[in-house]
């Protein structure tokens, strides 16, 4: 190919995939009964969801997990902060624009609602560029031969008068579906009460499934943790996950030198230097950082990386329609989070398209790009405000 060819080829694609519109609304979606992990009461999820379209008229979506409340913070974000950046720009140049958002947003916040509103955007841009190379996204990002990933069932909240047998029941549920792993709450009560819950989880499910233990920022120091986790021991947890507040990374270091119980954090972290101090502590040796939230599909993969040079698994938090990629072309990922009914992860009711799942797996899309969009008229139902 001669450069004259090549230079008309460059430029073709430069303009098709020139950005000229990013949108984004904000969605909130109430749940139909208040439910509670260890540290509050969820009554409503707000997400912010975005549509990046260039001119060859494809189109890339992106969406977060934005609060309880507060939800429009990150929609105005990518509107008032990001978008302006973004017109007439190539999508293609996605590690590059990561980079000019990143410094942009340096002042208002490199983490919480700036950097989700960030990695919404950066989430559709790798999206639309599968879309336009008709191919599914874990393929756009290299995985090879892989149609089915793990995953573990994701429930176990706390919900008035249900009670240990009840947490049990629901738990052997999963296991019926042919889930081999499976996850429930704990931390917010006291530690008998807790053991309680554990032990008749166990009981349940049996011992040859996975019994991963979420406290949600529970603790706020070494010893109560240990107080706790000297409970669990004995039923034989998989992991305890996000024992303590994610700034706390040294306690997190601390706990994991003293409980043979695997620590998983990162779900809520954000960018790859805080994941760096985790991997440095040895503070946990599953990462559950989360695309939508660390910095988008662009940061994961470094720090997926950074990881796997540590000898650390990757399994990534909520959105398994998303991460259902990321694991499927991550070689140091192992499990995606998923919820089997849209109770608690009620973002499922704004998707037009359900994952595939069967004998503890869950099928890899082989749709273009995410291999989903959003529903518009649930978006309409839930809606806060107008696509701006």
């Amino acid at each position: 190919m001669n450069q004259a060819i090549a230079e008309h080829l460059q430029a073709s694609y430069q303009s098709a995939s020139r950005i000229v519109a990013v949108e984004a609304r904000t969605i909130r979606v109430p749940l139909e009964r208040h439910t509670a992990f260890a540290t509050r009461v969820v009554a409503a999820r707000d997400y912010t969801v975005v549509r990046v379209k260039t001119a060859d008229g494809y189109e890339g979506i992106g969406f977060c997990y934005s609060g309880s409340r507060a939800g429009a913070l990150a929609t105005f974000a990518v509107r008032e902060l990001f978008a302006p950046m973004l017109l007439e720009r190539s999508s293609l140049e996605v590690e590059g624009l990561w980079r000019e958002m990143y410094q942009e947003s340096l002042l208002q916040g490199r983490a919480g609602c700036v950097l989700r509103a960030l990695s919404i955007i950066d989430i559709a841009l790798w999206d639309r560029n599968a879309r336009a190379a008709g191919l599914p996204l874990s393929r756009y990002l290299g995985a090879t031969s892989v149609d089915r990933v793990p995953a573990y069932a994701s429930g176990g909240y706390y919900v008035d008068g249900k009670t240990p047998e009840d947490l049990g029941e629901e738990m052997a549920s999963y296991v019926e579906m042919g889930f081999r792993a499976v996850k429930m709450k704990v931390g917010r009560l006291d530690p008998r009460a807790e053991e309680a819950r554990v032990r008749a989880a166990r009981e349940a499910i049996g011992d040859d499934v996975l019994l991963m233990l979420d406290a949600n920022n529970a603790w706020s120091d070494v010893p109560t943790a240990l107080e706790y986790m000297r409970r669990y021991e004995p039923y034989q947890p998989y992991w305890i996950e996000e024992p303590f507040s994610p700034d706390e990374i040294e306690a997190h270091a601390q706990l994991a030198k003293r409980t043979p119980v695997t620590v998983a954090t990162g779900e809520i972290e954000a960018g790859r230097w805080r994941h760096q101090e985790l991997l440095d502590k040895r503070a946990a040796m599953i990462l559950q950082s989360d695309a939508a939230v660390c910095g988008g599909i662009s940061e994961w993969r470094r720090i997926a990386a950074a990881a796997a040079a540590a000898g650390v698994t990757m399994c990534p938090h909520w959105f398994h329609d998303l991460h259902v990629h990321l694991v499927a072309s991550t070689t140091n990922a192992r499990y995606v989070e998923f919820f089997p009914d849209d109770q608690v992860l009620n973002f499922r009711r704004l998707v037009d398209t359900q994952l595939e799942f069967a004998e503890g797996t869950l099928q890899v899309p082989t749709g273009p790009g995410l291999g989903f969009g959003f529903d518009e008229a649930a978006l309409e139902r839930y809606a806060l405000d107008a696509w701006a």
